[in-house]
């Protein structure tokens, strides 16, 4: 039985409250965590292996992290924060490894090359630019380029035959990518947290109360979602890393900080092949230009996913629209999630970002020859017998409300892509939201949350703790080269990862 007055409650069994816990933990492992999760096992929503694309997002191929300025150059300086934010769980994964709590990283991590394809002649020369940005950076040496089709073809035949001779084409390749199972992941974490004391998991248990105590605290309710009985627990801290569930968690919170946000649901559609005379002729996750108007997580592309030892292929995602803020949730969610502090600020997104709107509804309304066609640009020989549809994990794309100037001030709302989050003045509780690329920056976001909310402990004994987790605590890997390049030789080292 978990203790009642536990000092830290994690909602949610996903890679943010596994990698925070984790963390936790290796800092001070007389703290005692419960973990609540509404599923039977954890991993089951968006960190499960099948409903995300698996990269291990380190910008090296995401062309929405280098937008072309309108003088031609191209802005890299969001792909170095991904890049190097990916070194940080890179670090952590490392030191799990070398302490025995991971006994192999096989067991949720694979090199696979990362590229940038794309096709025609304005496309060709923004990833010429792109290129020419990128490989000058230490945190990108080793990017390779090519406009010649051969060479594409000897790094990812697939997406060149059957291509027509003459259309001009462009890629970029970075052999030190990776495929990540963080449904794998998240299992080793949880059971390496379980395997220690003063940590408990309770699985089908919802959270349904968060109510702030006289002295502080926060008194934790979840109810068995089988036989319905409660339990309550009180705790000096909540994570609420819950994914699509974690903005209701926040409201039901009801601390300041958390009015006026509000999210808009985007479910994903994959193609997906288990054919092996196809998948593994292609070894690499190839990723094209989105579509105008889209968000992050639509953005094409053909990616080799490796989950329970056997090689497949995912082609998109096809964006879609539900009104469920998780993949197993209920229709009345996004309508559930509506308040007066947050409907202007949503009306205001939806005024501001017609062009989502349009997308969206074009999405939904595709056809299966319409997806299977945008799938042969990138494969012209796919046939369609080989591929069958399957439905990716569910996102909450996060509207951050912000008071507008000038002489009419009103809470206003933005469409803010990527992770937020959300503390309450006292850092007592804290809310995640977002999407893409959460999973693959799970490490930094939780240091995050220690310099937000753990202040006063990392000056005082956890920051000597945490450069033994994270040797590079506090070093600037965008501006280090040599740091840079350290550290990446290490853990790929005991990754079993590539390395240039």
């Amino acid at each position: 039985m978990s203790s009642d007055r536990p000092d830290i409650v994690l909602i949610g069994a996903g890679i943010m409250s596994a990698t925070l816990g984790t963390v936790l933990k290796e800092l001070d492992p007389a703290l005692d965590l419960v973990m609540f999760e509404a599923r039977h096992d954890c991993a089951q929503e968006s960190s499960d292996g099948w409903n995300n694309a698996g990269t291990g997002h380190a910008a090296n191929c995401e062309l929405n992290y280098t937008p072309q300025q309108d003088d031609g150059t191209v802005d890299i300086s969001k792909a170095l924060e991904v890049n190097t934010e990916f070194d940080i769980s890179r670090q952590l994964w490392a030191h799990l490894v070398g302490k025995g709590a991971i006994p192999d990283p096989r067991a949720f991590l694979h090199p696979c090359p990362h590229m940038s394809f794309v096709w025609g002649e304005k496309n060709v020369a923004f990833l010429r630019a792109r290129h020419a940005a990128m490989a000058a950076h230490h945190c990108f040496a080793g990017m390779e380029y090519s406009e010649d089709p051969a060479t594409i073809a000897g790094w990812a035949p697939l997406i060149m035959e059957g291509r027509d001779p003459g259309q001009p084409v462009a890629a970029t390749r970075m052999i030190t990518g990776t495929d990540v199972d963080y449904g794998a992941l998240t299992h080793l974490l949880v059971d390496h947290l379980r395997s220690g004391a003063g940590f408990a998991v309770h699985y089908d248990h919802e959270v349904v109360g968060l109510e702030r105590e006289p002295d502080g605290r926060w008194r934790v309710e979840a109810r068995h979602t089988a036989d319905g009985t409660d339990l309550s627990v009180s705790a000096r801290f909540v994570f609420i890393g819950a994914g699509g569930g974690a903005l209701p968690l926040l409201q039901e919170s009801g601390i300041e900080e958390g009015k006026g946000y509000g999210g808009f649901p985007v479910s994903g559609i994959w193609l997906r092949c288990d054919v092996d005379e196809i998948s593994h002729r292609h070894h690499a996750k190839v990723y094209g230009k989105a579509e105008s108007g889209s968000p992050p997580m639509s953005v094409p592309h053909l990616d080799t996913r490796i989950i329970g030892g056997k090689q497949s292929l995912l082609f998109g995602p096809y964006a879609g629209f539900s009104t469920r803020f998780l993949k197993h949730g209920s229709l009345t969610d996004l309508f559930g999630s509506l308040t007066h502090d947050n409907i202007i600020p949503l009306l205001d997104v939806a005024r501001d970002n017609v062009d989502l709107s349009e997308y969206l509804v074009g999405q939904v309304m595709q056809s299966a020859t319409h997806q299977f066609a945008t799938l042969k640009g990138f494969f012209p020989n796919a046939v369609r017998r080989d591929w069958r549809e399957a439905v990716a994990g569910q996102r909450v794309q996060t509207i951050k409300p912000h008071e507008t100037s000038g002489w009419f001030k009103h809470k206003a709302g933005k469409l803010q892509f990527g992770t937020e989050i959300v503390s309450a003045a006292d850092h007592s509780i804290v809310a995640l939201l977002g999407a893409s690329p959460g999973a693959s920056t799970a490490a930094f976001i939780a240091l995050e949350v220690l310099e937000r909310c753990f202040s006063d402990r990392l000056a005082n004994g956890w920051g000597g703790k945490l450069r033994e987790v994270i040797p590079t605590y506090g070093i600037d890997l965008k501006q280090d080269a040599q740091a840079c390049r350290g550290t990446r030789a290490a853990t790929a080292s005991v990754l079993k990862i590539e390395n240039v």
